[in-house]
């Protein structure tokens, strides 16, 4: 078993999509920077495809958006509140591939190089844990070579100051853990300037993160970029 990666994302129309980054840009701005930002993640996941050897899925919340996220398989995110949708596909990644990693389209900076170090610490012996810590007190990347159970997935706060804290608390008894650098993601307006820098830093950036770049710096120049007018979500 070679490991994998989902990359959990809601589909516009479907669903509320980032309401805090909605409430400062609007709704049609807010779904776009969701549309390019899991375009840029899962061409991130293609490349750790290629040099991992993992598998990379889309875990999608809504069963009847599924043929919206085309170019790669697709995962139910089933029903419930994000710790036992959570606990649902990292189950689901364990059982199929023996590890699994779970990420958001709200860090779209993160690097094959950053999956490379989770992937690794998870596909050895023993029970093994990751954590990308977020700059916000949440987290970027979940992952672990076991299924942690559902009781301890809900048992954590989430969209809180302490979110990642909680989660390793929650999960303490269940292996040793890695501890990733900490990444800013994107929950409200007044964070694009610092996801803007961060993808700026990037050595090597995929055409996917350049694209969500250049929107952002259209954005942020106040000449508000050109809304995609499909319906659909992205193409990875």
């Amino acid at each position: 078993m070679s490991g994998a990666l989902a990359i959990m994302v809601k589909t516009p129309g479907h669903s509320q999509i980032k309401s805090r980054l909605a409430a400062g840009l609007g709704k049609p701005l807010a779904e776009e920077f969701h549309r390019l930002a899991a375009a840029a993640v899962a061409s991130v996941a293609m490349q750790s495809r290629q040099r991992l050897g993992i598998e990379v899925y889309w875990a999608v919340a809504e069963a009847d958006a599924q043929p919206l996220w085309p170019g790669l398989p697709v995962i139910e995110q089933g029903t419930g509140g994000l710790g036992q949708r959570m606990a649902t596909v990292q189950a689901a990644l364990v059982a199929r591939h023996g590890n699994g990693m779970l990420v958001g389209a709200d860090s779209p900076q993160l690097t094959v190089d950053l999956l490379a170090q989770a992937q690794s610490w998870i596909d050895a012996a023993p029970a093994r844990l990751a954590l990308g810590p977020a700059q916000d007190g949440g987290f970027w990347l979940f992952g672990a070579n076991l299924a942690p159970p559902l009781q301890q997935w809900e048992s954590v706060a989430y969209s809180a100051a302490d979110t990642a804290l909680s989660l390793r608390a929650a999960f303490a008894d269940l292996g040793e853990w890695q501890l990733l650098p900490s990444l800013v993601d994107v929950d409200a307006a007044a964070d694009l300037p610092a996801l803007a820098r961060a993808l700026d830093a990037l050595e090597d950036a995929t055409p996917a993160q350049a694209t969500l770049r250049a929107w952002m710096q259209q954005r942020l120049s106040g000449d508000p970029p050109r809304v995609s007018s499909t319906s659909g979500a992205v193409r990875a």
